[in-house]
């Protein structure tokens, strides 16, 4: 299993934040996968039992995470026949002494729901042939994501941010990392991680990305396959500093969820691409 990861096991349950959980929006702070990550592995190990499946993570972002010791609290609310439902506080420690001085930056909620079979009948489904995300034809053997956008042509992608800083529609081909170090890598976890590119992809705009989700909510109708994952901007609408946005999730074999989030306005911390190499974060991580 690869050392890369978001965080790293600490004493008495807490975790550290490793390179690859570094935000660009402020120094000593975490990026929202990172947070997302440690979130939905909690869910998981909480409530995850043969015969159900995740259908839904929803996580609130509603205080900045930093670069400190962080744990999770995770409880049970729901454990019926057909669904269960769990509820995850993640938990910073700014001063790394007693359990008072604990801040909750995060609080997530986890679905999963009992797999049976369809009910009858026909419903409306987006034509495979209206499809408009098709992966890298070339292998793609690192961590570093691919972008693409309309004005580079579907299926033209490279890892340079730079290079789709515009108005149009874009799409990332995205490889995430585990949770914390030594921690298995599930599809639910990693469904979790990629969605969380729902607000970079939808957000980003001819300066760059002004606008900081505050929410994720990643709707699950099976669990991805593979190790890379497909979003692509699907909706998108701001108005008075506010917006919200949706993108379709995929991988190799088609699209299996829906991503959205809403967003505020914090253009004064704005991140630029055409002058920000986020490829030497991967390196360094």
């Amino acid at each position: 299993m690869s050392d890369i990861a978001f965080f790293r096991p600490d004493t008495d349950g807490r975790v550290l934040p490793l390179a690859y959980a570094r935000s660009l929006w402020a120094p000593g702070t975490l990026n929202g996968p990172a947070v997302c990550a440690l979130a939905a592995h909690a869910a998981e190990q909480r409530i995850a039992e043969p015969g159900f499946r995740a259908a839904r993570f929803t996580i609130d972002l509603f205080k900045a995470a930093r670069e400190i010791p962080t744990s999770t609290r995770a409880r049970v609310l729901r454990s019926g026949g057909r669904i269960r439902v769990a509820e995850v506080d993640v938990v910073q420690f700014p001063d790394d002494s007693a359990a008072e001085a604990e801040v909750i930056v995060a609080r997530a909620t986890a679905v999963f729901l009992r797999e049976s079979q369809n009910p009858p009948g026909q419903r409306w489904q987006r034509d495979v042939g209206a499809r408009t995300l098709s992966p890298p034809t070339t292998a793609v053997d690192d961590w570093a994501p691919r972008f693409a956008s309309d004005t580079a042509g579907v299926g033209e992608w490279d890892s340079n941010m730079g290079n789709h800083q515009n108005g149009l529609r874009k799409r990332v081909w995205t490889r995430a990392a585990p949770a914390v170090v030594g921690a298995e890598l599930t599809p639910f976890v990693r469904a979790a991680i990629s969605a969380e590119s729902t607000s970079l992809i939808c957000n980003w705009g001819t300066t760059g990305i002004g606008f900081i989700n505050c929410d994720l909510t990643v709707a699950l109708s099976r669990l991805p396959r593979g190790d890379r994952i497909g979003v692509e901007a699907d909706s998108h609408t701001e108005h008075d500093g506010i917006s919200a946005s949706t993108a379709g999730l995929y991988d190799v074999d088609g699209m299996w969820g829906i991503g959205m989030v809403t967003a505020v306005n914090n253009a004064a911390a704005e991140i630029d691409f055409t002058s920000v190499d986020v490829r030497g974060r991967y390196r360094e991580a």
